[in-house]
């Protein structure tokens, strides 16, 4: 029984940060509070940049349910063999949703901006101010909370770096909130100053630009990986090299993805006039970062 455990593989390659996970959840009660005052104050005040600003905070907070969902879903499957690869990628998943969402609300936030151009509406400049002062607070305490969760989170079997983008996404949705907060104090300052009410929506277009770059390059990112693409060419060559050396073994088929932010899987054929064992080429891969699960066909190359 312990030498077939020996050659069953470990598919477990989910990332386990659970420090991420405890705060992401932090951050949406944050989040619905923040959301649930703004809405609150729109409807005392009069001031539709306050209501719409909850609703937009109301996306953000389904955005986070997004990333603490992909975390518990990751674990709960992880053992799971219908995944046939683990759950490792239902991280890259989350992170894609909440580009997409980020995406959607950038493009509102234009629409909304774009109207109030046309047909500019009053503000009550003081009570705007005050509530906006104190959802930028909230969103600085939120990244602050992501981003120490970032760096020191638990990279499970593997004390690499590995960059979490389910967490990732949960922290640039909070850094496009503080990011429309600090526009609109400036825009309110603006207009309560010196009567350029036309600055709010135009603050709202240039948030909407840079949170629009913000989701394109995190759906790049994540999209590749969802697509199997490899990210690193060198690897390819590093396998290859290792393999062949100054052997007469040949790779002549080699598949590479990634299964995990800090796994990769290998598929290798390998044809040989003298042809070793499967554990022979295997033997020779551990120095490569990051490569794991390798499966290996050895075939003689008849002359």
């Amino acid at each position: 029984m312990d030498n077939l455990e020996r050659w069953q593989p470990e598919h477990d390659f989910h990332l386990e940060n659970l420090k991420g996970e405890q705060s992401t959840f932090r951050v949406i009660l944050l989040t619905v509070f923040m959301m649930v005052v703004e809405i609150a104050a729109g409807i005392m005040f009069g001031s539709m940049a306050l209501l719409a600003d909850g609703l937009h905070m109301g996306t953000h907070a389904a955005a986070l349910g997004i990333t603490l969902f992909a975390y518990g879903y990751a674990r709960k499957h992880a053992a799971n063999v219908q995944f046939s690869f683990g759950t490792g990628k239902v991280g890259f998943l989350g992170g894609y949703t909440s580009a997409i969402v980020l995406g959607i609300v950038a493009l509102l936030m234009v629409v909304e901006s774009v109207s109030r151009l046309i047909t500019p509406q009053a503000i009550r400049f003081d009570e705007a101010i005050m509530v906006a002062v104190i959802g930028l607070i909230v969103n600085l305490v939120s990244a602050w909370m992501l981003k120490d969760s970032h760096h020191h989170h638990d990279h499970g079997h593997d004390h690499h770096h590995a960059e979490d983008h389910n967490l990732r996404a949960a922290y640039m949705h909070v850094l496009a909130d503080a990011l429309t907060s600090v526009l609109a104090i400036i825009a309110l300052f603006a207009g309560k100053s010196l009567g350029w009410v036309w600055m709010d929506p135009l603050m709202g277009i240039v948030g909407a630009i840079i949170i629009s770059k913000w989701a394109w390059g995190l759906m790049k990112e994540t999209g590749h990986v969802l697509l199997d693409r490899t990210e690193d060419p060198s690897l390819r060559a590093k396998i290859i090299e290792a393999i062949e050396g100054d052997s007469e073994d040949q790779v002549v088929d080699l598949h590479l993805w990634q299964v995990s932010p800090h796994k990769k899987v290998a598929i290798l054929s390998i044809v040989s006039r003298s042809p070793q064992a499967p554990e022979h080429y295997r033997a020779l891969l551990p120095h490569i970062h990051g490569l794991d699960h390798v499966t290996i066909e050895v075939h003689q190359y008849e002359a």
